[in-house]
């Protein structure tokens, strides 16, 4: 068990009065027991929590004016095991729970369907858990980690032909290729601890043996350190905040720290 400290903060300035929806909390989760947790932000009209996708973790509506600033502080014990999956078996596709099928479409971001003949040439023998490990690896070695390399629009197909980009990137090229082979593959926002530099992180979690399992492709957070906030199909469905109007980001900081083992 790990127990991290988790604080966030961020300062936004709105150009005019703006519906903004933020999803940075911890979630209540299998593997992870909220110690403590608070959320603070300057005066906002409205303030009301609803569920996230696939009613794993929360999102929160407000309405901002002017400058918007935003504090998280959570203490969270992370009890979720590191796993070796490259033993544990897919599920045939006609046997998949409903609210796990959806995870196997195209996405706005990971666009599988444009890979099926790499997964076909690259990886044909391969099937569950030693496929999902298998395409992890290959990322993690072909692809370069470099900021500021894609955009809030980069899809998965044009982070693969670059071969650069951030956790989110890596992440949807894994999402793409996963479901390409008929593995359902979602996205995950999670704290860890590693993230080099510091800030929310991205990561993979795929459908095997009956349960949805981390992976990183960026090799920098393990299931043993990952607080997890929210998943969703791609980075659509877990962004930190989304502002409906015009906002500019002052300032951002992400601290993770681990205090031992509990």
């Amino acid at each position: 068990m790990t127990r991290l400290a988790i604080d966030s903060r961020m300062t936004y300035e709105m150009a005019a009065p703006c519906d903004c929806l933020l999803q940075i909390e911890v979630a209540h989760a299998e593997g992870q027991d909220i110690l403590s947790e608070s959320l603070s932000t300057t005066p906002v009209d409205g303030f009301v929590r609803i569920a996230a996708e696939g009613g794993v973790g929360t999102r929160a509506w407000m309405g901002a004016a002017g400058q918007l600033g935003i504090t998280h502080l959570a203490e969270v014990e992370v009890t979720r095991p590191d796993r070796d999956l490259r033993g544990l078996p897919p599920t045939d596709p006609r046997a998949l729970p409903a609210e796990v099928t959806s995870y196997l479409m195209p996405s706005r971001y990971a666009v599988s369907d444009l890979f099926e003949g790499l997964m076909d040439d690259k990886f044909a023998d391969l099937v569950g858990g030693a496929l999902a490990v298998a395409i992890r690896d290959w990322i993690e070695a072909n692809f370069a980690y470099i900021p500021g390399a894609s955009g809030p629009t980069t899809t998965a197909y044009e982070t693969f032909m670059s071969r650069r980009g951030v956790c989110r990137d890596y992440a949807h090229v894994f999402i793409a290729l996963a479901r390409a082979a008929s593995l359902p593959a979602r996205m995950a926002s999670v704290y860890a601890p590693d993230v080099d530099p510091p800030d929310f992180h991205a990561v993979a979690q795929v459908w095997l043996d009956g349960a949805w399992h981390f992976i990183d492709p960026t090799g920098m957070a393990k299931p043993s350190n990952m607080a997890l906030i929210g998943v969703g199909r791609d980075a659509a469905d877990v962004s930190f905040l989304t502002v409906i109007g015009a906002a500019a980001l002052i300032e951002q900081s992400v601290s993770v720290r681990r205090l031992g083992p509990a």
